[in-house]
C-alpha cells in the first residue's frame, strides 16, 4: 500500500480545489427542480469548476472495459446509487432525489465530494434516508482522527446506519485523494469478519493522510447491479438509495474537512 502524506502546503491546495467543488455542488443545488435535465446541471458544474481556474476530474475518467466517463458530474436518480451519466434525456421529476458527485483538479491535487437532495416534496420516510445518509457521513468524520484506523472507521459507519434499518454498500468505498482521484487506503462503509483474511487491509491513520469519506446508505437490501451502460450501479431491488461525501485532511486533532464552502 502507497499512502501519500500531505503536507501543510499541499493541504492548503487541496483545501482550494475543495471549495471550488463545493461551489459546484452548492450551484447545481440552488437549479434542482421539476424539469430541469440532468446534462444542464453537469453544464452548471463543469462552468463553475472552469471558471475557479480548475478542470474537472471525472471528465474522460478511465474505467476498464467501459468508455471513459463522459461528463464533469455522476448523476445518480432514486435506485440508482453512483455513477449514473447525465444527459439531455434524463430530466428531472417531482418526488425524486438525485445523488450528485463531482470532482475536479487544482494546481495538481483534487477535491471530490457528493450530496443527495429531493427534487421538490418527498415523503418523510425518504427524507429520513437523505438524513440518515448525511449524519452517517458525520459520524465518519468523527471517527477519522487518531489514534483509530481505517476499521474503527468503517465500523462507525456501518453500525451507525444499521441501528437506523438501512442497509450500507459494500461494494464501493470511500478513498485516498491527492493527486490523483483514488490512491490508498480505502476507507469502506463497513468492515466484514475475518477482513484480514479476505485481502483488507486495515491501516492506521496518520496525520497528513487525506481521503473522501463516502457512505452509502440503501433503503432495502445490499445488492448491486451495473447497468448497460457499465458506469451506472443500481439496487437490485430497486430500493432507493442515497450517498454523500467529503473530502477530509487527517491531523493530529480534530480531522478538517477539506470540500466545505
Amino acid at each position: 500500500m502507497d499512502i501519500h502524506l500531505k503536507t501543510p502546503d499541499e493541504i492548503a491546495v487541496m483545501r482550494e480545489a475543495g471549495r471550488i467543488v463545493a461551489r459546484a455542488l452548492q450551484a447545481m443545488r440552488e437549479a434542482l427542480r421539476p424539469g430541469i435535465s440532468t446534462a444542464e446541471l453537469d453544464r452548471i458544474a463543469e462552468t463553475v469548476i472552469r471558471d475557479h481556474g480548475a478542470t474537472p476530474a471525472f471528465l474522460n475518467y478511465p474505467k476498464p472495459n467501459a468508455p471513459n466517463f463522459p461528463a464533469t458530474i455522476t448523476a445518480s436518480i432514486n435506485h440508482e446509487l453512483v455513477h449514473g451519466i447525465p444527459s439531455l434525456q434524463r430530466i428531472l421529476k417531482e418526488g425524486d432525489i438525485i445523488s450528485l458527485d463531482t470532482g475536479c483538479y487544482y494546481q495538481g491535487f483534487v477535491g471530490d465530494a457528493a450530496f443527495t437532495a429531493p427534487v421538490g416534496d418527498v415523503p418523510p420516510a425518504v427524507r429520513r434516508l437523505l438524513e440518515v445518509t448525511e449524519q452517517a457521513l458525520y459520524v465518519g468524520i468523527r471517527a477519522s482522527r487518531l489514534p483509530n484506523d481505517v476499521r474503527s472507521v468503517a465500523l462507525a459507519i456501518q453500525q451507525f446506519v444499521e441501528r437506523q434499518g438501512y442497509s450500507v454498500a459494500r461494494e464501493y468505498t470511500g478513498h485516498g485523494v491527492g493527486r490523483r482521484m483514488h490512491e490508498d487506503p480505502q476507507v469502506p462503509n463497513w468492515w466484514p469478519r475475518r477482513a484480514l483474511q479476505r485481502g483488507w487491509e486495515n491501516v492506521r491513520l496518520q496525520p497528513g493522510m487525506t481521503y473522501a469519506l463516502e457512505p452509502m446508505v440503501i433503503a432495502g437490501r445490499p445488492e448491486l447491479k451495473e447497468l448497460s451502460d457499465r458506469w451506472t450501479v443500481a439496487t437490485v431491488d430497486r430500493s432507493l438509495c442515497a450517498h454523500f461525501e467529503h473530502t477530509i485532511a487527517i491531523t493530529d486533532g480534530e480531522p478538517l474537512i477539506l470540500t466545505l464552502p
